[in-house]
């Protein structure tokens, strides 16, 4: 039986269509400057890729500055429009984690956002680029004592506790200090939010955050999260700014955040009149998903930002308090779609897999075999665990020019000696993909350089910001003899 590459793989999944052209871009998932120049050579920034290999070789992350920055300000301007008339506005942090070097700590501050870090690796990049303090967020579930000394040293605007163990420890390091730690309680709310779905549950199996059940302390009907309020009020190391959660990532409905503000805005509620306290902020998270594929449908942020504040706005109404000051944490949904990955074309090889075939009439008939052929790139898992860690789709294509051979589902590769080294999964390519060409996958800004490794010895791809027909390394790629300089020898 034959099988023409127009009609489709059976081998692609169900989501995976073929193109109508596989020389266009699909624009959700590419900055706002990326596009084919006259010569059909990818271009971001009027830069063509050819000329960005030339210069700083491949592997290669590729960013627009432009696009960070436009994204940037679209959460803050959306943000702050719709909550202007419920708490004058939104406190927008950049999570760092997902992308996080010098030249970003000041494209944030420039651009009036604040900064989320989770280690004292992040809180050092944070002091280098020279972002005041105030401005500055710690995460994470496990922070050293030399980390909390770190975020007391630099006079940071909050500490997201994460245990009753966590909370005594920063409070005890912060009076032995003289001094009070401004801290945020990370809150469990029962809801889990990934891409188009939630669920809310009473009890939360994972590392982060003080659940909001009642019965998850000795005490009866009091949960963790009442507990850790009661502790942090009390104690003279603390200062207890407010609550915090974080439902999940890449959330393309605003459903759960609508949940989860609705549940931490009645515990609010319920604490300050308990406890004749005042609880001023609420974070909200992140976790806004963006198009990694054309199945991908984020949505704008405006839109999220409406959808929450109409919750906030009527549940603050309803309980009747004044309305705590909102901040987020986005951080994918700003980095991701700035940033492509440029790689060039080494081997190739087509494969037969066996798939249920159909006859003329469409009934079912016996298996038949398909073609998948692997490309293989100078990168790989190295330079993009999130495929291998998380099983997530990519999409790719031709970057070094266009054409019009037919379609052929790929599987792009890396060069690790590991089967499971795959960058992109399924994805329909020319027909006529040789090697030397280069290939670009898109919406790699987040959680792909900061996953990065070492592994094979390959060493880590550069990180080049473009803007305005202009571009420059701000991470400079490593080098062997990085590697083996911290080789201490026999």
């Amino acid at each position: 039986m034959t099988h023409t590459a127009a009609q489709g793989s059976p081998l692609a999944p169900e989501w995976l269509a073929v193109p109508e052209d596989l020389n266009a871009l699909h624009e959700p998932m590419w900055a706002g400057d990326a596009a084919r120049n006259a010569d059909g050579e990818l271009a971001i920034g009027g830069i063509p890729v050819s000329e960005l290999q030339r210069q700083y070789g491949t592997p290669l992350f590729v960013m627009s500055e432009n696009d960070f920055r436009a994204r940037a300000r679209a959460f803050s301007d959306a943000f702050n429009d719709a909550f202007a008339d419920i708490c004058g506005g939104v406190d927008v942090y950049y999570a760092g984690k997902s992308f996080l070097c010098t030249a970003v700590v000041r494209w944030v501050e420039e651009e009036g956002l604040r900064l989320d870090t989770a280690s004292g690796g992040e809180l050092a990049v944070a002091y280098r680029a020279g972002i005041p303090g105030a401005d500055v967020a710690l995460h994470g579930n496990n922070k050293s004592d030399g980390e909390i000394h770190r975020a007391l040293d630099m006079g940071l605007g909050r500490i997201v506790v994460d245990s009753l163990d966590e909370l005594a420890r920063v409070g005890a390091i912060a009076q032995g200090r003289g001094e009070q730690a401004k801290v945020m309680l990370r809150l469990t709310p029962g809801v889990h939010a990934h891409t188009h779905e939630f669920i809310a549950t009473a009890h939360e199996d994972q590392k982060f955050g003080l659940s909001m059940a009642a019965d998850t302390t000795d005490e009866a009907g009091i949960s963790a999260s009442e507990e850790a309020v009661a502790a942090a009020t009390a104690h003279p190391g603390i200062e207890l700014l407010g609550l915090h959660c974080h439902i999940g990532s890449q959330i393309f409905e605003p459903d759960g955040f609508a949940l989860a503000a609705e549940k931490l805005l009645r515990f609010l509620a319920a604490m300050q009149e308990k406890y004749s306290i005042t609880l001023p902020e609420l974070d909200l998270g992140g976790g806004y998903g963006i198009a990694y594929t054309p199945e991908d449908t984020p949505r704008p942020a405006a839109e999220i930002a409406n959808a929450m504040a109409a919750v906030v706005r009527s549940t603050c109404a309803e309980l009747g308090i004044d309305a705590p000051r909102i901040s987020i944490e986005p951080g994918r949904a700003i980095v991701g779609s700035t940033t492509f990955t440029l790689y060039e074309v080494g081997t190739l090889k087509t494969v037969r897999v066996d798939a249920p075939g159909t006859s003329g009439d469409g009934d079912a008939g016996d298996n038949v075999t398909y073609p998948r052929r692997y490309v293989s790139v100078d990168g790989g898992m190295s330079d993009n665990a999130r495929p291998v860690l998380y099983d997530a789709d990519y999409s790719a294509v031709l970057a070094s020019r266009t054409s019009n051979a037919a379609p052929q589902l790929s599987r792009v590769v890396g060069k690790h000696c590991e089967s499971g080294d795959i960058v992109v999964r399924d994805v329909y390519l020319p027909e006529d993909v040789a090697a030397g060409d280069l290939l670009a996958v898109p919406g790699t800004g987040a959680y792909c350089w900061a996953l990065s490794s070492n592994y094979n010895y390959l060493a880590r791809p550069g990180v080049v910001a473009v803007r305005d027909g202009s571009s420059r390394l701000i991470v400079r790629g490593e080098t062997e003899e990085d590697l083996l300089n911290r080789d201490m020898g026999a």
